[in-house]
């Protein structure tokens, strides 16, 4: 192994050992900032003390704020604390919504039974609070014809006025015009 493919190993060794928290031996500043199992102050000490703190109390010493100047350590048992980030993580996971982009496709002679079947199922997709990727596919020599055909989309768009909002103007991609509309706040 050459000097600089040890240095690389090395760094990544470190890179990795950083991205999830540091705890006991693998704490290898100088001096740091200790925080007690309640919650109090103990000061700033050589990581020795901090570990022989932790050790005396059966816990581990856990480097919680590592970019700090003196990093900040903390005596907690480590695996209660992984669970409760694990329990907190999957909390908020749960509170959080996800939004879905449904399509409806359209062509740009559509009749007007159709079109309203169409707005209502748009209707139905923003009712329940997804967002709606509205698309007016062209072929052939429907292609010469993309800008007076952008009425259809303007037309969806009004039909949906009452409950819905333009997210994003009618924009060309490619063979299609499209257009995304969102529920109103």
């Amino acid at each position: 192994m050459t000097m600089l493919s040890t240095l690389f190993y090395i760094n990544v060794w470190r890179c990795s050992t950083i991205s999830e928290l540091m705890i006991n031996e693998q704490i290898r500043d100088r001096e740091v900032r200790v925080i007690g199992e309640n919650g109090e102050q103990l000061g700033i000490m050589s990581s020795k003390d901090a570990m022989k703190l932790a050790k005396d109390a059966e816990l581990d010493l856990v480097k919680i704020a590592p970019t700090a100047k003196p990093p900040v350590c903390k005596i907690i048992d480590y695996g209660k604390y992984r669970y409760e980030l694990a329990r907190k993580e999957k909390e908020a996971k749960k509170k959080q919504k996800t939004i879905e982009v449904k399509e409806v496709r359209l062509s740009p002679n559509i009749d007007v039974n159709d079109l309203n079947t169409k707005v209502n199922n748009a209707r139905k997709f923003i009712s329940k609070g997804n967002k709606v990727k509205v698309s007016l596919r062209f072929r052939g020599r429907e292609m010469a014809h993309m800008q007076a055909s952008r009425h259809v989309l303007e037309d969806f768009a009004k039909e949906l006025g009452d409950i819905a909002v333009i997210d994003k103007p009618i924009k060309q991609e490619g063979r299609s015009l499209t257009i995304f509309l969102s529920e109103k706040r």
